[in-house]
């Protein structure tokens, strides 16, 4: 497994509007779904469609693509020989941030998404999995989609689920918006509306009984902190399809 990265792409500017045109939902296994993700979308009256790689399915053409969204899933992005399928899923990434596309990267999304700008993802020792929370750094609490859960200096901290042992370092150029203690890159933004979480914010009820016999044994898991997290999740997930659509700042608050 090769930790060689790959040249980023130029950053292009803010795309033509595209709210008639359905966003792409890239999902890798059967129980990494879009969860909170689709529900943000079809409040915002768009439309989206599902693209299964690991199926067969080819990737979109982005001129008739209004987002790209990149789900998580187990394999790492550097085992290309087993999911070859994963290195056109990287020219998609630079494709779609050179074009300006709307871009969401989750999990595995956000490190194919760092790869593909031209960061290095590694292997950490232990891993990050249970519901939990990340820190937001300075930049991440003015930040339009994570920073309206900034509650203060008592409460930089918002809650989400981990499932993850790979890591990635910060692309060229990009913000950086969340951490936590053992992966200090949680979160990135690149110009105004490509972003990449390491953490899970569309974990729904649904999906969460999805991963339930899938999670670790002793992993936090509770039905109470999962509620948590959906809730924060569906505002973020409603604020970044607000910003990508150019309808507003994304300013929706805690409630």
């Amino acid at each position: 497994m090769s930790d060689a990265t790959e040249p980023g792409p130029t950053i292009g500017p803010a795309a033509s509007p595209r709210s008639n045109r359905p966003w792409a939902i890239v999902q890798h296994v059967s129980y990494e779904g879009p969860g909170v993700i689709g529900d943000a979308l079809d409040q915002a009256g768009q439309r989206f469609e599902m693209v299964r790689p690991d199926l067969g399915d080819g990737y979109p053409a982005l001129s008739d693509t209004g987002g790209l969204v990149v789900l998580g899933g187990p394999m790492g992005v550097h085992d290309v020989v087993d999911y070859p399928w994963l290195l056109a899923e990287r020219e998609l990434l630079v494709e779609a941030v050179e074009e300006g596309i709307p871009v969401l990267g989750v999990c595995l999304g956000a490190q194919q998404l760092a790869l593909a700008l031209g960061a290095e993802v590694t292997t950490g020792q232990v891993a990050e999995v249970g519901v939990g929370s990340v820190e937001l750094t300075g930049p991440g609490r003015l930040d339009p989609v994570l920073g309206p859960e900034y509650g203060g200096l008592a409460s930089s901290a918002i809650p989400c689920v981990h499932w993850h042992q790979d890591t990635f370092a910060l692309p060229p150029g990009a913000t950086h918006l969340a951490t936590t203690p053992r992966y200090p890159n949680q979160a990135f933004r690149v110009g105004e509306r490509v972003y990449g979480l390491q953490f899970h914010v569309e974990v729904d009820r649904s999906l969460a009984r999805s991963w339930a016999t899938l999670i670790p044994a002793g992993a936090p898991f509770d039905e109470g902190r999962l509620a948590q997290a959906e809730t924060v999740g569906r505002r973020i997930l409603r604020r970044f399809v607000s910003v990508a659509l150019g309808s507003g700042d994304g300013s929706e608050g805690p409630t």
